[in-house]
């Protein structure tokens, strides 16, 4: 008898007990240079019900627009302590909540250069596979000319700007699915 492969399933009971609990939310310690900022994802299904065992990853550049990888070998400075990598679970609220500083613009590889942005991984039950989108901040100057949010539909675009809260927090709901879907990308 032959063995096959199986179908995928959706983020299974092992998630729930281990991922759940995950939490590293403070991408920028002290003595990072670059603007503070908080950042807090609210995650919805496509019905707008908040999902609370959620799970985001972020993934950003520095101030300066350079990642800590060794792929990007640009002569930028890196920051000591910062790797612009942070993982957090969803609250009952379904929020999840990430201090970190406000990352430089990045070039486009085919020419030009990025408004600064935070890329966005989401897990959550009901998905195959993670889903990922973009946090830009409202107002930043360079959202004009972002190579990636010339590409979405104008109406749409506003699924991936964060909006800054009179305490100063940027907040940005995602939405899995439903008339408010956030923008999601193919990568």
């Amino acid at each position: 008898m032959a063995l096959g492969l199986t179908p995928s399933q959706t983020i299974g009971p092992f998630y729930f007990g281990t991922l759940i609990k995950a939490y590293r939310c403070e991408l920028a310690p002290a003595g990072v240079p670059g603007e503070r900022v908080d950042v807090v994802l609210e995650l919805h299904d496509a019905q707008g019900a908040v999902v609370p065992d959620g799970l985001f990853e972020l993934w950003q550049a520095n101030s300066h627009g350079r990642y800590n990888h060794p792929d990007d070998r640009r002569n930028l400075p890196l920051d000591s302590g910062f790797e612009g990598f942070g993982r957090a679970s969803t609250w009952t609220d379904g929020c999840a909540r990430f201090h970190t500083i406000k990352p430089g613009r990045v070039p486009w590889p085919e020419g030009g250069l990025q408004a600064p942005h935070i890329n966005v991984s989401i897990f959550a039950r009901g998905l195959l596979n993670r889903v990922a989108t973009r946090l830009y901040f409202e107002g930043d100057p360079a959202l004009g000319e972002d190579p990636v949010l010339k590409r979405i539909e104008a109406a749409r675009r506003n699924t991936l700007i964060a909006k800054k809260e009179t305490d100063g927090t940027w907040r940005l709901p995602i939405h899995l699915g439903g008339p408010k879907e956030t923008v999601f990308f193919d990568i």
